[in-house]
């Protein structure tokens, strides 16, 4: 179908107009193309012309991504196909030729390695492609990396004496490779083991693959004993130690009570355009690997469109569908996509979200190793000293900073409806977390829920000590006012002046705040505030907000430093909370320590016998006065 885009929104409305009547009302799959031609997005439909008129009616149902796409296309096109399922097929396949950049993908998937063995061989090898074939040949992955498929190869050697080497098999070259003598090849070349002999071994490492761990020990441990009654004690030693290690690695594996059960353990974490996709490969019970796989494109889209198109992918190409895919969330089009494993299975696939017991448990699990992963490839990209110094650059440009955000303060406010109420003020220098000069605060002149009372106080606490600690330089003489703004290791980290002041919040929390430092004098410290719904930024005097480019370096360095910042608060919000929650009514009383506490405890029995004594009674008891008696009738 010819691409004829105009560049007038309205007269291109008006052609989609009249064009969708025609499309019919089949299941396909459509493309649309922005105004260079490029393909920028790739979708399936179970009725073409319904899903097509959706993108260009009202914007009023469409989260961001995909108004930012309607605004983007010129044109569209179309291909019919018979069923929903070959539309999937279709689907999955123009993405991963196209990449589309509105679609969810994974990265790199051309070029996922595999391990192959070819069975048909005489000799067959155990080694890496990037290609699969319907060749008769095994394969199993797909890996995530190269170094996946290393480890599994070095296990693989380790575990079982296959041929490592490329030469032609006869049996009778004259003398073996190192590998013979130190047991790890069983030495086919010189004919130390016949076809039959060697097969054995393979058909060991396609079990192992496979997860059928428990077989391979109870064969070995047979052969054991057959060669230990035939007196040869050489091989029967042998047979032990490779029994022995394969063994250490099988206990590794029994982390599941599962019985015989075959699955995949799919989850993920997602933060700005990628997302972190942990799969763990259970095979008979038991956790026989694990792997981990990065998805693009997964901007302002849900964990249920993610995993969706994960699974369409991944298992596309993956060497082996088990019975059943555990998944935190319903995925989209479940049915569709179960009928099409199945049909690769050759046997039925489900896929489960479960709710409780052990198989929540592992999901869970894989959860927080996918956060863990998240959170790994984040700190990763903030170890590369470029990119800092880019991201760095960005903000002063962006926002006008009089000098290079060396040293960033952030500042949040966590509490349950105003009780427990704490801070935190996180530093980062040179785009990374400075641990050392992290603070936390409690808050003291309210306790109701007012984050901008808070915030006030947390200010004014902070740049109240920074005052002081520039005066008691400045009257030493050790230092003149200009080099005050510059770190020093002597100085705590409230007297060193901050390139950047960040607040968790919007415009009205940056005013709030502004108020304090204007009271306080404080002068030649930037301010800015991060409001979360749409990641925009507020300075004071510009009555609109910043916002940064999406991906950019400069908007992940201010989200993480605030992320940091709600970590830190979040955790001691908590402590507090818990810590409150063993204290007694006692605790909170004025003069009372410990000893008191024991005192008064063992002359009225309890709290209640306290609560109900009177203050004469109390001010009589060992160790008290009238005044700490009225004190505590006060508190309890």
């Amino acid at each position: 179908m010819p691409s004829t885009a105009d560049p007038k929104p309205a007269a291109r409305k008006r052609r989609f107009s009249s064009r969708l009547s025609a499309v019919p009302l089949s299941p396909g799959v459509y493309l649309m193309r922005a105004e260079s031609g490029e393909i920028i997005y790739v979708g399936k439909a179970s009725a073409l012309r319904n899903r097509l008129r959706s993108y260009f009616g009202t914007n009023a149902g469409h989260d961001l991504k995909t108004r930012n796409l309607v605004a983007r296309i010129a044109d569209f096109e179309y291909i019919v196909t018979e069923s929903e399922q070959e539309a999937l097929l279709l689907e999955n396949s123009l993405i991963k030729q196209h990449k589309p950049r509105y679609n969810i993908r994974l990265k790199d998937d051309k070029t996922y390695p595999y391990i192959k063995i070819d069975v048909n061989e005489a000799y067959p090898q155990v080694y890496v492609t990037r290609r699969t074939a319907n060749d008769g040949a095994r394969y199993f992955g797909p890996f995530a990396s190269a170094g996946s498929v290393r480890k599994t190869l070095a296990l693989l050697k380790r575990l079982f004496p296959y041929r490592s080497c490329t030469k032609a098999i006869t049996g009778t070259d004259d003398r073996p490779c190192l590998d013979f003598h130190i047991k790890r090849c069983v030495g086919p070349c010189i004919g130390a083991v016949d076809r039959d002999e060697y097969m054995h071994v393979i058909d060991q490492v396609v079990m192992f693959l496979e997860g059928d761990t428990r077989s391979i020990v109870k064969g070995l441990g047979s052969e054991m004993m057959v060669a230990s009654d035939a007196l040869e004690f050489e091989r029967a030693g042998a047979l032990r130690d490779q029994l022995r290690a394969i063994e250490r690695v099988y206990e590794g594996q029994k982390v599941l009570s599962m019985t015989g059960e075959n699955l995949d353990v799919v989850a993920l974490a997602s933060d700005r355009d990628e997302a972190w996709v942990e799969v763990f490969f259970v095979r008979r019970g038991n956790l026989i690997g694990r792997d981990h796989f990065i998805m693009a494109g997964t901007r302002d889209e849900d964990v249920s469109g993610i995993l969706t198109q994960f699974i369409k992918q991944f298992y596309d190409s993956a060497s082996h569908v088990p019975r059943r895919v555990l998944v935190p969330e319903e995925i989209q089009d479940a049915g569709i996509i179960e009928s099409w494993l199945s049909d690769r299975r050759g046997g039925p696939v489900n896929l489960a979200v479960p709710k409780r017991g052990e198989k929540r448990r592992l999901l869970e699990m894989v959860r927080q190793n996918a956060a863990e992963g998240l959170e790994q490839l984040k700190l990763k990209w903030l170890s590369d000293s470029d990119v800092m110094e880019a991201a760095m650059q960005q903000l002063q440009e962006e926002l006008s900073l009089p000098r290079l955000p060396q040293r960033m303060e952030c500042y949040d406010i966590s509490h349950i409806q105003g009780t427990n109420t704490v801070a935190s003020m996180v530093v980062f220098e040179d785009g990374k977390p400075k641990t050392s000069d992290y603070r936390r605060f409690k808050i003291k002149s309210h306790d109701k829920n007012d984050d901008f009372a808070s915030m006030r106080e947390v200010l004014r606490r902070r740049f109240s000590r920074l005052q002081k600690a520039v005066e008691a330089r400045n009257s030493d003489g050790d230092e003149n006012e200009e080099d005050s703004a510059s770190p020093s290791k002597k100085d705590d980290a409230f007297g060193i002046v901050p390139d950047l002041v960040l607040i968790d919040g919007g415009k009205g929390q940056l005013s709030s705040v502004l108020q304090v430092m204007l009271e306080l004098g404080v002068e030649g410290v930037p301010l800015a505030s991060l409001a979360k719904q749409e990641e925009e930024i507020f300075i004071p005097d510009s009555p609109d907000p910043f916002i940064l480019t999406r991906g950019s370096q400069g908007l992940f360095l201010v989200q993480r430093i605030r992320d940091e910042a709600h970590r830190f608060a979040i955790t001691f919000h908590r402590n507090l909370r818990s810590k409150s929650a063993r204290q007694s009514a006692l605790d909170l009383v004025p003069g009372i320590g410990p000893k008191r506490k024991r005192q008064l405890v063992r002359q009225f029995g309890s709290i209640k016998g306290i609560r109900e004594a009177s203050i004469d009674d109390l001010a009589a008891s060992p160790g008290m006065t009238r005044k700490l008696a009225e004190r505590v009738k006060e508190h309890v």
